[in-house]
């Protein structure tokens, strides 16, 4: 049987999950979409997603891609699609929803096919029990202006060895940041950045340094050398996951 390659888009809570890697002695968001997928289709289905999140991050976009013989036949679907979608979604428990699934190439790729991820951290000032487990509440705010100050000097640098989780098995910690900036809103502040690809913990860790610099523990200038140090010690604590989302990833044409 004739394989097509689909790519899946959803969105989770994460508090409930040990991000999305398939894991050993955790569940991750990517074994409960295997066993949901692999019942309605009958036979083994594994995905791969577009990123790894770490315990207790959320995304608001998420895509994996998977290879099935039993959706399509010569471009038409041998299942209604939007009935697949229900009844994924059914078998899915409430904080994991799939909200789209269309057929790409044989060999496009969630991960590696990805142009541009971005990433929110919001952070609240006032304790609410509904934004508990969602965003950081701190007690003071920070200084925005110095915060911004700090985030214009990291999109100068590429290589955010600095930010990075220790012992991590990748080819290069170079990353191009094309966003990074503090937005306040209603509630409290929000950091947005975008890049063509982060580093395992960066941006927490990027985070914790720059509200160093809003508490005025360092000045904006320290940041180049943090970042030039390549030491992760030098820089700034992570912050916690709840206030991390993943917000969007873009693809080139898949068709």
């Amino acid at each position: 049987m004739a394989t097509q390659r689909f790519f899946l888009e959803l969105a989770y809570d994460g508090n409930n999950y040990h991000g999305w890697q398939l894991q050993p002695n955790a569940i991750g968001v990517q074994e409960v979409l295997n066993k949901a997928l692999s019942t309605i289709l009958r036979e083994p289905i594994e995905t791969l997603g577009c990123g790894r999140t770490d315990t207790g991050v959320h995304a608001k976009q998420f895509f994996a891609h998977f290879d099935t013989g039993k959706l399509m036949v010569d471009g038409i679907w041998k299942m209604d699609k939007d009935g697949f979608l229900r009844s994924l979604n059914a078998l899915l428990p409430h904080d994991i929803a799939v909200s789209n699934i269309f057929a790409v190439k044989a060999e496009a790729h969630a991960r590696f096919d990805a142009t541009l991820r971005s990433y929110e951290y919001h952070i609240h000032f006032n304790k609410n029990p509904f934004k508990h487990g969602y965003s950081w509440l701190l007690r003071d705010e920070p200084d925005l202006e110095l915060m911004n100050r700090a985030a214009k000097i990291i999109m100068e640098y590429i290589d955010f060895s600095c930010f990075s989780k220790s012992n991590t098995q990748v080819k290069t910690n170079n990353c191009k940041i094309s966003k990074a900036e503090w937005v306040k809103t209603d509630s409290g502040i929000v950091f947005h950045i975008s890049a063509d690809r982060f580093l395992r913990n960066m941006v927490r860790a990027i985070v914790g340094t720059l509200i160093q610099v809003g508490r005025k523990e360092i000045e904006p200038e320290d940041v180049h050398a943090i970042i030039r140090s390549k030491n992760r010690s030098n820089a700034g604590t992570s912050v916690p996951a709840c206030g991390l989302y993943l917000t969007a990833v873009v693809y080139p044409p898949l068709f």
